[in-house]
């Protein structure tokens, strides 16, 4: 069964300050897009087909990929798999690649060689295993199943266990978000902690290509390409199967049918995001997020706990995240506007509405319930007098306001990317060469996190 959470268009239509405050917080989404598959009793399902296809990357170039799908088109990254902590995990990958493939699924205790099936007419693989297999294959036009218990919450990574430096290169790899035990929608946790609490979550699947390799591959046979593995040279960097600015589209936009995952980013002032970082390449990614630290609370699928009970006590904060060739992070991370010494909703000194904040009897920090305003910060006015219009250059994501909710003028054609007024931090790899689509910026991995005026609908 699908189980797509798609984030809606911002409303085009410019909330006023005042109508902005009588608004009550929306409430959270808690989903990323992935598969649940079929659940039968405590054991859920997946079938997964592996096939070439074709993604796009915003400069115009189309890549020859080997993806997994649960439907027609193959997908670039592969399904991520949402299950829940205690399940028994079925995975049968059929294969329609002329190359033998197969799955591993680090972080999990996958059925050994008495369960683990192939159609290779080989024994499953075990120590000493001549063949220099790792897991069951498949070999073409065959399947192989693959069973583990989802034993431990977290964020995982999975990906080809037969020539992997090519296989996982041509796209065959995914995420697995296993939810756990008790998992409410309403108040999630990551790791059923109240410190791993969220109210929306993200999913960051970062890789890249060597389009020398894919080319190969397309023009060769199924081994073509490996000689380009020893030199290897990446030219596009990808967030979730998309470069930049396709990292700012919409899910499933008809454009990118092989690319459907949202990269993008949003919420409101106040509420804490649950960043899922997968790093599925064979290269680091200093992924580094604008805006605010964030708090590491888990990685490779264990909560950094010194004790059980005791939560992510061993979490650590970051203004980037050191994403290291096949190990997994989550971080949690708000946007509240605190200490910037003037009110981000604007003063009658500054030609906008008067409005209250009922936060200031509150404990420190004195947040308006609502709004999320800091109070200490209300009534103070922007410190510095904004250029005129022809002094200024427009980026997409400029409301031409410097306050959160209300809208300012712009030339006509100017703006138009965030039509809630929020504001904009770039969300980005640190590699500055990784900002490039084959020598062409803006690209790779770069997409924006939009903080929107509370009570914006996201979904």
């Amino acid at each position: 069964m699908k189980h797509f959470m798609r984030p809606k268009a911002a409303v085009p239509v410019v909330l006023g300050t005042a109508v902005l405050l009588a608004l009550t917080a929306a409430p959270a989404a808690a989903a990323i897009q992935g598969i649940e598959g079929t659940l039968t009793g405590t054991t859920r399902s997946f079938v997964l087909t592996a096939k070439a296809d074709y993604v796009t990357s915003a400069d115009g170039a189309s890549l020859l990929i080997w993806g997994l799908t649960d439907g027609t088109r193959a997908q670039y990254p592969a399904p991520t798999l949402i299950v829940n902590q205690g399940e028994t995990i079925e995975i049968t990958l059929n294969n329609e690649l002329a190359a033998s493939t197969s799955l591993i699924f680090p972080g999990h205790d996958v059925a050994g060689a008495g369960d683990c099936t192939d159609t290779s007419g080989l024994p499953a693989p075990g120590p000493g295993d001549a063949t220099g297999r790792i897991t069951c294959e498949a070999p073409a036009a065959g399947s192989a199943t693959y069973t583990f218990p989802a034993e431990n919450a977290g964020t995982y990574l999975y990906h080809s266990g037969t020539n992997a430096a090519l296989q996982s290169e041509m796209g065959l790899f995914g995420a697995i978000i296993v939810r756990p035990y008790g998992f409410d929608e309403l108040n999630p946790t990551a790791y059923g902690h109240p410190k791993t609490g969220y109210d929306r979550e993200y999913l960051f699947i970062l890789s890249e290509m060597d389009s020398r390799i894919h080319d190969a591959v397309e023009f060769g046979d199924s081994l073509a390409g490996t000689e380009f593995l020893g030199d290897y040279f990446s030219n596009y960097w990808f967030m979730n199967g998309r470069t930049a600015p396709d990292t700012l589209s919409e899910p499933n936009v008809p454009w990118l049918p092989t690319q459907p995952y949202n990269t993008l980013p949003r919420m409101t002032p106040g509420e804490t995001v649950l960043i899922r970082v997968v790093v599925a390449g064979r290269d680091a990614h200093p992924f580094h997020h604008h805006g605010n630290h964030a708090l590491i609370v888990a990685r490779d699928g264990r909560m950094l706990e010194s004790a059980p009970g005791q939560g992510p006590d061993l979490g650590y904060q970051v203004f980037t995240t050191q994403a290291i060739p096949g190990e997994t992070y989550d971080a949690t991370f708000t946007w509240t506007g605190a200490n910037m010494n003037w009110d981000i909703y604007g003063t009658p000194a500054d030609g906008m509405p008067a409005h209250t904040c009922n936060g200031l009897a509150t404990p420190s920090p004195g947040f308006d319930p609502v709004t999320h305003e800091y109070c200490p910060d209300h009534g103070k006015a922007l410190p510095v007098h904004l250029p005129e219009n022809l002094d200024l250059a427009f980026g997409g994501f400029w409301s031409g306001s410097p306050f959160m909710g209300a809208a300012g003028a712009l030339p006509p054609g100017e703006g138009g990317l965030n039509p809630n007024s929020g504001y904009t931090f770039m969300w980005h790899s640190h590699t500055e060469k990784e900002l490039t689509n084959n020598d062409i910026f803006p690209g790779g991995m770069l997409t924006m996190l939009i903080v929107e005026p509370p009570g914006t609908v996201i979904e």
